[in-house]
C-alpha cells in the first residue's frame, strides 16, 4: 500500500512539472502560429481596399493557406516522429516566419495567393506535432484538460491580436511602409526567434528532459508504455492501419465541420464588427478580443468537466450546438451591436469548446506511426474547412451583400460535426487506456 501511495506521488509530481514546464512555452509558440495565420484578418481592413481585392479574392487568398497545410500535413508529421520535435518543431517555425514577414511584398492576388499557399506549406505540420508530442508526455486521463489549455492559445491569440494587430495597423507610413505591410512585417519576427528557442528548450521525451528527476522520468515512460501496449493490442499502431481507419475518417468529417466555422468566423471577425459597429482599426481590434476571451474559458471548463467525468462526444457535441446557435441568431440580431456581439461571443465560445475534447478521441486508439499519421490526417482533412470556410462567406457575401446567409452555412456544418461524433464508436478499449492512469504504470 505505501508503495502505491508513493508511486501515485512520484506520478503527480512528474506531471506537473511536466505541465508547468511544457504547457506554457507551447501556449506561445501557438500564439504566434495561430497569429500569423490569421492576422490577415485585421491586414484586410486596409489590404483590401489599397490593392482593390474584392471579398471572394480575399476569401480565396486567405483560404489557400489551407490547401499547402493538406498537401504537406501528414509528411511532415511522419518526418516529426522520425527526427524528433524538437528539432522539426523549429524548422516549421524559422520558415514560417519568413514567409509570414515576407506578406509585406504583396502587390496584387496571384502575389497574395502564392505566399498564402507558401505560408501553409511552411507551416504544416505544426499543430498535429504538437498534439502527438503531448501523447509523448501526458496519458489519457490528463490529455483533455492539457490539450485545451494548449488550445487556448488560438483563443488567446485573438484577445491578444485582434487590439495588436489594430495598433499596428496605425503605423501607416512608418518607414515608407503601408499600415497592413508593416503588420505582417513585425508580427513574423517573433516565430523566427521562437524557432531557434525551440533547439534550446524543448526536449523530445520523458527520457532527455534534465529538470525531471530519475524515478518521475521513469513513472512516466512506464505508464505511457503501458497505454501504448493497450492501444497496440486494441487499437492501430500502422500507417495502414490508420489511413483505412473508418474512425478516423470520421472523426476527419467532424473536424471538418468545426475548423470550417472557425475559420469563417475568424478571417471574417473584423470585417464584420467593422461593419455592424462603424469604428477605427483600433476598436475593432479591441472588440474582437471579447469573442476570444469567452472562446477560452469555455474551452477550459468543457475539456476540465470532459477529463473529470471521462465523457468526451457529448462534451464536443453540446458546444457545436451552442455555436450553431449563435450563429444562426446573428440574423435575427438584427442592427443591434451589442446583440450582434453577444451571439458572435457565443458562436465563438462553442466551436473553440469543441477542440480540446475532440484530440482526446484520435489519441485513445492510435499509437506510434498511426498516431503521427492519422493525427495529421485528421488535422489535414480537417483544415480543408480553413479554405472553404472563409471562401465561402467571401463568395456568399458578394452574391448576397450580407453576412447572415453564410452564418446559416457555417452553423449547418458544425451542427453536422456535432451530430456525427455520437457515431464514434466508443468501446472497452478506449476506457482500458483511460483507465490506465488510475491504475499506474505497473499495474
Amino acid at each position: 500500500m505505501e508503495g502505491a501511495v508513493n508511486d501515485a506521488a512520484v506520478g503527480r509530481r512528474a506531471l506537473a512539472k511536466a505541465a508547468a514546464r511544457l504547457i506554457p512555452f507551447m501556449f506561445v509558440l501557438y500564439i504566434v502560429a495561430f497569429l500569423d495565420r490569421v492576422n490577415v484578418g485585421y491586414a484586410a481592413l486596409q489590404m483590401n481596399e489599397d490593392l482593390g481585392f474584392s471579398d471572394a479574392v480575399y476569401g480565396l487568398g486567405a483560404g489557400i493557406f489551407f490547401i499547402g497545410y493538406l498537401l504537406f500535413e501528414v509528411p511532415s508529421n511522419l518526418i516529426l516522429e522520425r527526427v524528433g520535435a524538437r528539432v522539426w518543431i523549429a524548422r516549421i517555425m524559422i520558415t514560417w516566419g519568413i514567409i509570414s514577414s515576407a506578406m509585406f511584398l504583396v502587390q496584387g492576388p496571384l502575389s497574395f495567393y502564392v505566399l498564402r499557399f507558401l505560408l501553409g506549406v511552411a507551416e504544416a505540420g505544426f499543430f498535429p506535432g504538437m498534439i502527438l508530442y503531448l501523447t509523448y508526455w501526458f496519458p489519457a486521463r490528463e490529455r483533455a484538460k492539457m490539450v485545451a489549455l494548449f488550445m487556448t492559445a488560438v483563443a488567446i491569440a485573438g484577445v491578444i491580436g485582434g487590439p495588436l494587430s489594430g495598433w499596428l495597423l496605425t503605423f501607416d507610413g512608418f518607414l515608407g511602409l503601408a499600415g497592413w505591410q508593416f503588420l505582417f512585417l513585425a508580427e513574423g519576427i517573433p516565430a523566427i526567434l521562437l524557432g531557434f528557442a525551440v533547439l534550446a528548450y524543448l526536449p523530445d521525451r520523458p527520457a532527455q528532459a534534465r529538470w525531471l528527476e530519475p524515478e518521475e522520468r521513469r513513472w512516466l515512460e512506464a505508464m505511457l508504455e503501458r497505454e501504448n501496449r493497450i492501444k497496440r493490442a486494441h487499437g492501430e499502431h500502422t500507417l495502414r492501419r490508420a489511413l483505412t481507419n473508418g474512425r478516423v475518417w470520421l472523426l476527419s468529417l467532424v473536424y471538418f465541420g468545426i475548423v470550417t466555422s472557425l475559420y469563417g468566423i475568424s478571417f471574417w471577425l473584423p470585417t464584420i464588427i467593422e461593419e455592424f459597429s462603424g469604428l477605427d482599426e483600433f476598436l475593432v481590434g479591441l472588440l474582437s478580443a471579447i469573442p476570444y476571451l469567452a472562446a477560452a474559458v469555455g474551452m477550459v471548463l468543457f475539456a476540465w468537466h470532459s477529463d473529470r467525468t471521462g465523457e468526451r462526444r457529448w462534451h464536443l457535441a453540446v458546444p457545436a450546438a451552442l455555436a450553431a446557435l449563435g450563429m444562426a441568431l446573428t440574423g435575427p440580431a438584427g442592427g443591434s451591436a451589442v446583440l450582434q456581439m453577444a451571439v458572435l461571443t457565443l458562436a465563438a465560445l462553442g466551436i473553440y469548446s469543441c477542440l480540446g475534447t475532440f484530440w482526446t478521441l484520435p489519441a485513445a486508439f492510435l499509437s506510434g506511426t498511426a498516431a503521427a499519421a492519422g493525427i495529421a490526417l485528421i488535422n489535414s482533412v480537417g483544415n480543408l474547412g480553413g479554405f472553404v470556410g472563409p471562401y465561402v462567406v467571401g463568395y456568399i457575401r458578394e452574391l448576397a451583400g450580407a453576412n447572415y446567409g453564410a452564418m446559416l452555412f457555417l452553423a449547418a456544418l458544425i451542427l453536422l460535426a456535432g451530430l456525427l461524433v455520437l457515431l464514434v464508436r466508443h468501446d472497452r478499449s478506449l476506457e482500458e487506456v483511460e483507465e490506465a492512469t488510475a491504475a499506474g504504470p505497473a499495474a
